[in-house]
């Protein structure tokens, strides 16, 4: 079985950074009205500035396009060469054809066996784990893996009309805040790529995958997170193909939305009883680590995860934990590799150094662990 190595990553974020202060300049304003909510929601989620693909109430870029450009910055020449490509979206930009098809057609390069796993934020980590098994079997020589989103055209203000805006509900329950309107000022923009290989790079720092554990809880535990549904009575998702198009804009049907009492109650839980399995099943040793990277959709998660570990006596200790969050915001499934992207061009990686990186999916409780080694 051949190793694998991660040798170049990049990212693209579309058009300048916004602030916390311009948000609704951008997206608009639901029912004509500031927000109350938004200061109380960016204030537990400890995002400062996030990109959009989208400008005076049209899009920049589509989700296809960010994945391109974040491509080719991992070929400097200009010419993409991949036995394999990868594209993990939550969102793409057409429910045919696959969003990988539409991010390879925008490239140069020969025909390739491309990869296009649906979900959220672990689609881009189930790629990574395909390209991963690919190589490692013998089937690939090199492979790239992508992560992308493209959200904000899905939530600009006219698709929000009517909703409320709970200020006193998340002052007494934070949960509150990932309702679908308020997840506006939570989501935003952007795509990063992983070139992987058989083979280290000579020059300068590789990271070798150790392990990728991924497990999904769908078959214990109901849809937290939807979008082109609703949920009846009973928790059951209804489809949108199964209503009419009044129901689609008067229920707010596209929007992503969460049942805020599943996540309170399983997202960290679910995450930390899977790290056990683990570390029971691979006999890791968490003091080992020298970098945690953890993809948070809000800050307000980091205090929350710090207490499930500790409460089973597996603390990470708060010096070794790396996010961005705070200044490219919450990407989806590009948010894990929009963090190894930006660690790996730092000063912080050094030979030897053993990364754990963390990944929950709230849409039916999905969570990956991935080991890196730095060589």
């Amino acid at each position: 079985m051949q190793e694998v190595y991660i040798n170049r990553l990049a990212k693209y974020l579309p058009n300048d950074p916004i602030p916390n202060s311009d948000i609704e300049e951008v997206l608009g304003y639901i029912n004509g009205k500031p927000s109350r909510a938004k200061t109380i929601v960016l204030r537990n989620n400890g995002i400062k500035s996030r990109h959009y693909a989208f400008k005076e109430g049209k899009s920049t870029h589509s989700n296809a396009e960010l994945t391109a450009l974040a491509v080719k910055q991992l070929f400097p020449d200009g010419h993409v060469d991949t036995d394999l490509l990868t594209c993990g979206t939550t969102f793409p930009d057409q429910i045919l054809p696959s969003h990988a098809a539409m991010t390879l057609g925008l490239l140069n390069t020969h025909p390739t066996e491309i990869y296009s796993p649906s979900g959220a934020c672990c689609s881009s980590i189930q790629g990574l784990k395909h390209a991963f098994l690919s190589i490692k079997c013998g089937d690939a020589h090199n492979a790239v893996a992508t992560g992308s989103e493209k959200l904000s055209n899905m939530m600009d203000a006219p698709k929000f009309d009517g909703e409320f805006d709970g200020t006193d509900a998340i002052d007494q329950n934070g949960y509150i805040a990932f309702e679908k309107d308020f997840l506006r000022y939570m989501l935003s923009d952007g795509a990063a790529a992983a070139y992987l290989s058989d083979q280290a790079n000579t020059d300068g720092i590789s990271l070798r995958i150790d392990w990728i554990d991924m497990t999904s809880y769908s078959n214990e535990l109901e849809t937290c997170m939807y979008a082109g549904s609703d949920k009846d009575e009973h928790g059951n998702v209804v489809s949108w193909k199964d209503m009419d198009a009044r129901e689609w804009r008067s229920q707010s049907v596209f929007a992503v939305k969460q049942d805020t009492r599943l996540l309170g109650q399983f997202i960290v839980a679910k995450g930390v009883g899977f790290l056990e399995d683990i570390i029971a099943k691979r006999g890791i040793d968490l003091s080992s680590y020298h970098h945690f990277l953890p993809h948070l959709s809000s800050n307000f998660f980091r205090q929350e995860i710090h207490k499930g570990l500790a409460i089973k006596g597996l603390a990470i200790p708060d010096e070794i934990w790396f996010t961005n969050l705070d200044r490219v915001g919450n990407v989806g499934s590009a948010s894990p590799f929009l963090m190894l992207e930006e660690i790996f061009h730092s000063d912080k990686l050094k030979k030897g150094d053993k990364i754990l990186m963390m990944i929950p999916e709230s849409a039916r409780f999905i969570y990956a662990y991935i080991q890196l080694t730095v060589v």
